[in-house]
């Protein structure tokens, strides 16, 4: 199993084995799987499964009619503004399923058979943010599924300074903030679930040892790894 695995690396471009021990097996390996979604982002937006998010940018053209197509953002509620038919809902529907409410609102009133095709230029909607002690905080594109400490690997990983044990995901649900606490070494050591994270999320590293708002916030949350009400 090592042999395969140290082939794996070599070929991911990871570098050698030589004096890494088995948690630094698993980082990069980690890193490699959360990079790999990161990479793949664009690739997947356009995939039949893929449902449109708020502020996601579109581009939406009609074939032979120029002056129709034109890029397009999703507004906070769900919806594109298109020429001569207004309002689309756009948010929580594939790109099929806009595709064809753009064809049939066309087709009804202004074109005859129109062909539409529509494209997501920019998925803003599957970013996640990683702020506090890591090593390179940002915002970084998702596709697939990608996990609590695949954001964190993707962000570098943590600090010298970061405490594993306050980290904090903020959440929007609905209309509301919501928050969760989540231990990164019980993650790591098997003992913790490793959370899937949602688009929009905010992944907040405290620092060990420090008296900060994060920590004040995180003290508030009653439970390990459960989302709660922001008051």
């Amino acid at each position: 199993m090592r042999r395969v695995l140290t082939f794996w690396l070599l070929a991911a471009g990871l570098g050698t084995l030589s004096g890494c021990t088995t948690a630094t097996v698993d980082r990069q390996a980690t890193a490699a799987v959360a990079t790999n979604n990161v990479t793949t982002a664009a690739a997947s937006v356009g995939a039949g499964d893929y449902r449109v998010g708020a502020l996601d940018v579109l581009d939406v053209s009609v074939f032979k009619v120029p002056e129709l197509s034109k890029t397009v953002q999703v507004s906070a509620e769900g919806k594109i503004d298109l020429p001569l038919i207004g309002s689309v809902d756009a948010a929580g529907k594939t790109i099929a399923e806009v595709q064809a409410e753009i064809t049939a609102k066309y087709a009804a009133t202004y074109l005859q058979s129109p062909q539409v095709s529509v494209f997501v230029h920019d998925a803003l909607s599957q970013r996640i943010t990683v702020e506090g002690a890591v090593a390179k905080p940002g915002i970084y594109s998702t596709a697939g599924q990608t996990t609590l400490l695949q954001a964190v690997a993707v962000a570098g990983g943590l600090s010298d300074i970061a405490d594993p044990r306050g980290v904090v995901v903020l959440r929007n649900v609905g209309s509301k903030r919501q928050a969760a606490k989540f231990d990164l070494s019980r993650i790591r050591s098997g003992t913790a679930t490793d959370p899937v994270l949602l688009g929009g999320d905010i992944v907040e590293v405290d620092e060990s040892g420090m008296k900060t708002t994060m920590r004040n916030l995180r003290e508030t949350i009653p439970v390990f790894g459960l989302f709660s009400p922001l008051l």
